[in-house]
C-alpha cells in the first residue's frame, strides 16, 4: 500500500490544455473515486498516476517518491481497465498468472499468489474454465485478480463497471466494496456515475472541465457543495436549481426572491453581497414540499407524477425554466397532474449560490449521520 501525492499536476496535448494544476493528496489504504461527465479529464488524470501518459508539468509521488520518470511497472501499480482484456485461449489460473511469468516469478511464487488471489475474489472453483465459460462479473473479478496477483502498491479501476448490465453492476458495486475492506489497499476508481462514486468512494474527488470541483466524502459534497456544478451533479434526481435575487442581505438567515415561489428565507450569510443581486436557490427533491393551491400568485403546475412503489416524483413546471422540478414525496401523493402547487422551502434546507456559482457559507450545519462501513 502507498499514499499518493498530486503537486501542480498539468496535462496538454498538443495545443490542448486538458488537467490544470492538479493538487490532490491519496492516503494510504484510501478509496478514492474520480468523477465527473465525459471528457473531464478523469481518466487521463488516472492514466498519469498509472505512467500510461507523460505528466507534462508538476510532481508525481508514490509511497513519497518522485515517479514522473518511473514506467508502469517500477511505479507499482496495478490497473484493471473498462474492457476486461481476458486472453481466450488461456484458463482463468494462467490468465492470473500471466503477468507474473512475465515478470519471470519462480514457480512456488506464481501458484501461491495465484491461489490467494483466487481465495479473496472467490474465483478458485473457476480457475481451470477459460473466459467464455464464465459471466459478465466473474470475467471482471478476473481482470481485478491479475492486477491484484502482482501485488501492487496501489489498484487503479477505469470504469471497470461500465460493459455490465444494471443489476450486474449493482452486484460488482458490493463486490468491489468488500475486496477494498479485505485487501485495505489504496485505491483510485474512475467513474462517470455519480451513484457508483457515492456508494464506494471514502473520498470523492469531483472533476470538470480538467479542474477539481471539489474534494470530499460522499456526505460532504451532497450536504455541502462548493459549487453549482457540484450540486447539480451529486445525488439522483439532481437538485433543483431557480433563478432569484438577495431581497435583503443579512449574516444569518437571508430573504431571496424567486420567481413563480416569491420571498424565500435561507439560512446564509450574505452580508458580503448586495441586496438585488444575481443568486441561484438550491433545493433536494426530498426537502421540496408542495401545497395544494386553487390559483393566485406563485402557482405552478404539476405536469406529471411518477409512482415509484414506497415514494413518488412530482414533476413541475416553472415559468422561467426549461427544466422541470422535481419533489420527491411519500405515497399516496396529494397531487395530480394539471393541478396548481405552492412550493414550500424550509431556511435551513435551501442552498444559495452567488453569480459565479459558488455557494454561499451556509449558517447551518450539516446533519449528522453514523458512519457505514462498505463491507
Amino acid at each position: 500500500m502507498a499514499s499518493v501525492t498530486l503537486k501542480k499536476i498539468n496535462k496538454v496535448f498538443g495545443h490542448t490544455h486538458i488537467l490544470h494544476d492538479i493538487d490532490l493528496s491519496i492516503h494510504d489504504g484510501e478509496f478514492v473515486v474520480f468523477v465527473g461527465p465525459s471528457g473531464c479529464g478523469k481518466s487521463t488524470l488516472l492514466r498519469l498516476i498509472a505512467g500510461l501518459e507523460e505528466i507534462s508539468s508538476g510532481d508525481l509521488d508514490i509511497g513519497g517518491q518522485l515517479v514522473n520518470e518511473l514506467t508502469p511497472k517500477e511505479r507499482g501499480v496495478g490497473m484493471v481497465f473498462q474492457s476486461y482484456a481476458l486472453y481466450p485461449h488461456l484458463s482463468v489460473y494462467d490468465n492470473i498468472a500471466f503477468g507474473l511469468k512475465l515478470a519471470k516469478e519462480s514457480g512456488e511464487t506464481v501458484t501461491a499468489r495465484v491461489e490467494n488471489t483466487a481465495r479473496i475474489l472467490h474465483l478458485e472453483p473457476l480457475l481451470h474454465r477459460k473466459p467464455k465459460e464464465l459471466s459478465g462479473g466473474q470475467r471482471q473479478r478476473v481482470a481485478i485478480g491479475r492486477a491484484m496477483a502482482r501485488e501492487p502498491r496501489i489498484l487503479l479501476f477505469d470504469e471497470p463497471l461500465s460493459n455490465l448490465d444494471a443489476s450486474l453492476r449493482v452486484k460488482m458495486r458490493t463486490e468491489i466494496a468488500k475486496l477494498h475492506q479485505r485487501v485495505k489497499s489504496t485505491m483510485v476508481y474512475v467513474t462517470h456515475d455519480q451513484v457508483e462514486a457515492m456508494t464506494l468512494a471514502d473520498k470523492i474527488v469531483v472533476l470538470n472541465a480538467g479542474r477539481i470541483e471539489q474534494v470530499g466524502s460522499p456526505f460532504e459534497l451532497y450536504e455541502s457543495p462548493a459549487s453549482l456544478f457540484v450540486a447539480s451533479f451529486i445525488g439522483s434526481p439532481k437538485m433543483n436549481l431557480l433563478p432569484a435575487s438577495l431581497a435583503a442581505p443579512d449574516p444569518y438567515t437571508s430573504q431571496v426572491a424567486v420567481p413563480g415561489v416569491g420571498q424565500v428565507d435561507v439560512a446564509v450569510d450574505s452580508q458580503h453581497l448586495d441586496a438585488g443581486c444575481t443568486l441561484t436557490l438550491g433545493i433536494r427533491p426530498e426537502h421540496l414540499e408542495l401545497e395544494p393551491a386553487s390559483g393566485g400568485e406563485n402557482c405552478l403546475e404539476v405536469v406529471n407524477v411518477e409512482y415509484l412503489g414506497n415514494e413518488s416524483y412530482v414533476y413541475i413546471q416553472h415559468p422561467d425554466e426549461d427544466e422541470l422540478l422535481v419533489a420527491r414525496v411519500p405515497v399516496p401523493v396529494r397531487v395530480r397532474p394539471g393541478q396548481l402547487v405552492r412550493l414550500l422551502i424550509k431556511p435551513e434546507l435551501a442552498y444559495v449560490f452567488d453569480a459565479d456559482g459558488r455557494a454561499v457559507k451556509r449558517t447551518v450545519p450539516a446533519p449528522e449521520v453514523s458512519t457505514v462501513s462498505h463491507a
